[in-house]
């Protein structure tokens, strides 16, 4: 394998060929007016070209398919391949979504029937399964709230976000008109009540709160919290990325949450990233069921139908049905491990966050004393006096095998170091990623200068990761 790959068209030469179609076909030539006025600039190149090259660039990433991915808030994990089986059973993958609703019976009912599981599993009532990603999710949920208030008067004007939320969450909240107004967290990295009950008042829409946090922590007083809020005529909606962590242990609903968004990557296993596209679920309390998008699926003597008559919908926020190979992917893996697998879900996901909490609190600096959940929070606090940083650290796991953590994150911890090991990963996984943690945290003392310069062993060593943020180059310029 060379240490780094030219592009397809670099590989280019002219007349190569790797295909061999007929000259004519049956068809008819399309309109004049549909065909290229010059011919497109494709590659030419053999098929073997083309099978090496895609090949190659496979070997050149880090996939959750060949490497341990610990990346914590948006975490990565196995995708069991019974997942991609159904999904490319003939009847989902060749599906159109044109077709009347009386020739998809089946795509409907297990739509129909996913959404009654993702409500039973959260607590809540109702459930939509149109959003495209997580924050997309968080978006319609924001939306939705919008909408509630709209129909009882006044849409307000604030939500209230503590400061150990997902990046995403404000962003949500300023895409649906509100302004968001942050909540201190305690030293212990807790919402407290206290802190609300002084935002809080009539115009204030929402609570909205990420539970597990983003430091791997219960909002032990997540009750009290939302009667603050609900008191005040608010809504409190819970950003359900961690669920994970808590699968089969409590549910929002119960809790006096309203509603929450799913993340299907992160909790049911469908994949994400590069490997995507995601799905974000938004389930709801009865009374905010009305305001979810169209069309809604029902059943009507014994047809599942799509209903698009909610005169107090939020509309449409995902063309068709949302994306519909994944809800086939997260609907088998629900299937699969049924409720008690599910549970044992969590427990695995926690009990791996502390295995890696305990074997590497004595390397590296724990910003909060209390367990952890789904993830754990480092810093780089104890590397800090000898001039490695965080991204130092990361860099240096990247040459022993790791994709790295997320780092910096959350913002309110410095030098952050947030892993996530998820409960699909072995003992000796884990511990391998320990060893190569310990032996980061000694060349820190003995050799920091290895871990100023790495990575060393990928095809490409330190970027500026600046000038890549800033002078993107996306397309082959001819």
């Amino acid at each position: 394998m060379t240490p780094t790959e030219p592009l397809i068209f670099e590989r280019s030469r002219d007349g190569r060929e790797g295909h061999s179609l007929p000259k004519r076909n049956r068809f008819d030539s399309p309109p004049s007016s549909l065909l290229r006025q010059k011919p497109a600039r494709l590659p030419e190149v053999s098929e073997p070209d083309v099978v090496r090259h895609f090949s190659r660039l496979s070997q050149l990433n880090f996939s959750i398919d060949t490497h341990f991915y610990p990346l914590g808030s948006c975490t990565m994990k196995h995708n069991p391949r019974i997942n991609e089986e159904v999904a490319r059973y003939a009847g989902f993958a060749h599906a159109h979504p044109y077709q009347p609703d009386e020739t998809i019976q089946g795509a409907l009912q297990l739509m129909y029937e996913l959404e009654q599981m993702l409500a039973e599993i959260s607590g809540m009532d109702a459930v939509t399964l149109q959003p495209a990603a997580g924050a997309h999710g968080e978006l319609t949920g924001i939306l939705t709230i919008r909408a509630c208030h709209k129909t009882r008067g006044n849409p307000r004007t604030t939500i209230l976000i503590p400061d150990s939320a997902h990046g995403t969450n404000p962003a949500s909240c300023a895409m649906g008109s509100y302004k968001v107004v942050p909540l201190k967290t305690d030293r212990e990295g807790r919402l407290r009540p206290e802190v609300v009950k002084e935002h809080m008042n009539d115009d204030v829409a929402a609570l909205m709160l990420t539970n597990p946090s983003t430091l791997g922590l219960f909002e032990s007083d997540i009750r009290e919290l939302c009667e603050i809020v609900h008191t005040k005529g608010g809504l409190v909606y819970g950003d359900g990325a961690n669920m994970n962590a808590i699968l089969g242990k409590c549910r929002p609903g119960d809790l006096g949450v309203d509603l929450i968004q799913y993340n299907l990557h992160k909790t049911f296993t469908t994949p994400h990233g590069g490997g995507g596209p995601g799905s974000g679920p938004v389930a709801v309390k009865k009374n905010l069921e009305p305001f979810l998008p169209i069309p809604r699926i029902t059943q009507k003597e014994e047809q599942y139908v799509l209903d698009y008559n909610r005169p107090r919908s939020i509309g449409r926020v995902r063309a068709f049905f949302g994306n519909f190979s994944m809800l086939v992917r997260a609907y088998t893996y629900i299937r699969e491990m049924g409720p008690e697998g599910l549970k044992q879900v969590a427990e695995l996901a926690v009990l791996n966050a502390n295995y890696l909490r305990a074997s590497l609190e004595s390397y590296y600096h724990l910003p909060f004393s209390e367990r952890s959940l789904h993830e754990v929070v480092f810093t780089d606090k104890k590397q800090k006096e000898t001039g490695v940083s965080t991204m130092d650290i990361a860099k240096r796991l990247l040459d022993y095998g790791f994709h790295p953590p997320t780092i910096y994150f959350p913002l309110i911890v410095i030098g952050a170091l947030m892993i996530e090991p998820t409960e699909t990963e072995s003992k000796e996984t884990l511990d391998q990623f320990c060893d190569a943690m310990i032996a980061i945290a000694r060349e820190a003392q003995e050799n920091p200068s290895l871990l100023l310069k790495a990575p060393h062993t990928t095809p490409w060593r330190r970027l500026d990761e600046a000038k890549a943020v800033r002078q993107l180059k996306l397309r082959f310029e001819f």
